[in-house]
């Protein structure tokens, strides 16, 4: 292990990833937040989403709050291509003119259970959190490891990638390659167009119909709807390297808790393998990942303690599973959490 400002890297060193191909001393950036106490069963994993770094995902974890830190130990671990773990921006000198080699949600789970493990001789999980991305995550960590799991909460997530949130994705790496930075694969230098088309992109998608008739940007303090696209979309993503954007809607595309050895691509036996207290918080206007795509898995949870299922009731659409400010949304998820961690 290793210290990094305010986190940490788990030195994984070479690790072959599931497509067969070895990554060289593959780094695991995290941080933890509380104390592990001497049963070691106090533990929370909060993986992060599209594009975040940990900073971007600890405003959830506060004092009195559903992931308390003078209660839990909570351990965020940087997925992949986000900058601070293993990504194209940080791995160029390693790779040499190899291309940054695909890595799967498989991959970074099994990743993390290793930090854990080795790191925290950790074996149990109370609780594996996420939202979008990291509700991906959450997926794969209690349908791979369903003896270490003992709850999961996918907020604004799915078992897989619908084909639906494929072409939503398809749509992003368009607009994003279509800069002429792009060349033979990668970018050369920063797609400054690309990155904010990406942004005019996500901004369609990424709230409801009912949000933009009914002119909630206002409540943000904007007083027109260009002025809302301009100061919140078209810079969202350009403190980002494009490259590891690109990266990390590979993982997410290719997101399906079936696609390994031990499921065969049996999408109902991956989820049958689950036995955690499961709780599924779609976001009820969420245009990437519907609602009824979590109503579909909770027949097929059928070794599950527990699954329940409590969409979000909010008109912010995927933004819903990420309240940092919106109260009544926080206010739900922070109640439904605190409610299954007494389960």
């Amino acid at each position: 292990m290793t210290t990094v400002g305010d986190y940490h890297v788990f030195q994984a060193g070479d690790v072959t990833l599931q497509s067969g191909v070895v990554f060289r001393s593959m780094r695991l950036a995290y941080k933890t937040y509380g104390t592990l106490n001497a049963r070691k069963d106090n533990v929370i994993v909060y993986p992060t989403s599209f594009g975040a770094q940990h900073t971007d995902t600890e405003w959830l974890v506060q004092h009195g709050g559903a992931l308390d830190p003078d209660r839990y130990f909570i351990v965020i671990p940087n997925l992949f291509g986000n900058g601070l773990s293993s990504s194209p921006s940080n791995s160029r000198e390693m790779l040499g003119a190899e291309p940054f080699p695909a890595i799967s949600y498989h991959d970074a789970v099994a990743i993390q259970r290793r930090l854990l493990q080795e790191q925290f001789a950790i074996s149990k999980i109370a609780l594996v959190y996420g939202w979008s991305m990291g509700g991906m995550q959450a997926y794969h960590w209690a349908a791979c490891y369903p003896d270490m799991v003992e709850r999961a909460a996918i907020v604004c997530g799915s078992a897989r990638c619908s084909p639906y949130n494929h072409v939503f994705l398809e749509g992003v790496k368009a607009a994003l390659t279509a800069d002429p930075a792009y060349r033979d694969g990668r970018f050369v230098a920063k797609p400054s167009a690309g990155l904010r088309a990406m942004g005019r992109v996500y901004a369609g998608w990424a709230m409801s119909h009912a949000y933009y008739r009914d002119e909630i940007w206002r409540e943000a303090g904007f007083d027109s709807l260009e002025d809302y696209l301009a100061g919140s979309w078209d810079n969202a993503f350009s403190r980002r390297d494009a490259n590891d954007l690109l990266a990390q809607i590979g993982i997410w595309q290719n997101g399906d808790i079936s696609r390994c050895p031990e499921f065969g691509g049996d999408i109902d036996r991956a989820l049958a393998a689950i036995k955690a207290r499961v709780l599924l918080m779609p976001g009820r206007t969420d245009r990437y990942f519907d609602f009824h795509d979590n109503e579909d898995e909770v027949g097929r949870l059928t070794n599950a303690k527990l699954v329940e299922l409590h969409p979000i009731p909010s008109i912010h659409g995927h933004r819903a599973g990420n309240p940092v400010n919106n109260a009544a949304d926080r206010a739900f998820i922070n109640a439904e959490i605190s409610a299954i961690l007494q389960i």
